[in-house]
């Protein structure tokens, strides 16, 4: 089945108990992840982000021996570098629909979606609200209140729509991540073993040739050395392995998934789509009307959800 024909192409409400019933969207449609309000998600991601940076690149990385020192700052800076450039840009690209873009009406409020005139709120590559004749992909989010080009999913993480004006921005971002942190948690777990083995190895800075008790570390190296004492560096290489390992496994099942759609060819509201299709299938007890309905038919304008079970949508961690 033609996943993208014309009579899959329309959006409507779940719940359609009245025909008179008036769906009111958010008054304005939103830019990009950076029109307010800003998601707690998106907050936790750059703060996350710069205690890395700095644990890593003040602490631990300084630590390590003459060569394997420039080595990381080379390679991991080139990482943590990408990565914040990939993330910002996906977040600050505007996805909507060419057609949305050329209106660049954001600041006057969507109409209402009246379900007594329209049952959809796409049909046949009409959208109703945006008052714009979209893509064959384009899917209108609620959360943005517009029409996303080529769309894929809304991130929380991002504050944003990705689709195809920023989904390889947004792979770039996950991936460079997962190199990034994996490399910083090698790093962090050297330190951290070489310190009982042979801790002379991690204090060849020179400056430490002015530091005359063994207790005592420096961090920040070179630029503004702080004494710190052995047991804080061991306290903050425990958390942020933690942290990192927490890190490294949802962000590594979110590149693999989105590895494996790239070798589909899909979309996750397509595999979504699937999902669901394939669900109501199996279910015997499903009204025909369902059934029949539900590839056309998403959450209450929010087409753009990333929400089925996680068991089948292993991005659920990520996005929304």
């Amino acid at each position: 089945m033609n996943c993208y024909g014309r009579r899959l192409r329309r959006t409507g409400p779940e719940q359609l108990n009245s025909r008179n019933d008036l769906v009111s969207p958010p008054q304005h449609s939103r830019v990009n992840g950076w029109s307010l309000p800003l998601h707690t998600f998106q907050i936790v991601a750059l703060l996350f982000y710069t205690y890395l940076a700095i644990v890593g690149f003040g602490i631990y990385i300084p630590l390590l021996p003459h060569g394997w020192k420039y080595a990381a700052y080379a390679v991991i800076g080139v990482l943590f570098a990408h990565h914040l450039v990939a993330h910002l840009v996906a977040i600050t690209i505007d996805p909507a629909d060419q057609n949305v873009l050329a209106k660049k009406n954001y600041s006057s409020p969507m109409p209402v979606f009246d379900r007594g005139k329209q049952k959809h709120v796409i049909q046949n590559q009409h959208c109703y609200l945006c008052e714009v004749d979209v893509g064959p992909k384009a899917k209108h989010c609620s959360a943005c209140n517009k029409c996303i080009a080529d769309f894929d999913h809304h991130c929380k993480w991002l504050n944003n729509c990705v689709g195809g004006r920023n989904y390889w921005f947004f792979f770039n971002a996950v991936a460079s991540a997962v190199l990034g942190v994996f490399l910083l948690i090698l790093v962090i777990l050297y330190v951290f073993i070489q310190y009982f083995v042979n801790p002379a190895e991690l204090r060849t800075a020179p400056q430490f040739e002015r530091v005359i008790e063994n207790n005592t570390w420096l961090a920040f190296l070179p630029v503004a050395p702080a004494e710190t004492t052995a047991a804080g560096i061991l306290a903050i290489a425990v958390i942020t392995v933690l942290l990192g390992m927490a890190s490294l496994l949802l962000l590594g099942h979110l590149l693999i998934f989105h590895l494996y759609l790239l070798g589909k060819k899909l979309s996750t509201f397509e595999y979504m789509t699937e999902q669901r299709r394939t669900q109501n299938t199996r279910d015997p007890e499903s009204d025909v009307e369902i059934t029949e309905n539900t590839s056309v038919r998403m959450d209450p304008l929010q087409v753009g959800s990333c929400s089925p079970p996680a068991s089948r949508n292993p991005s659920s961690f990520w996005c929304l």
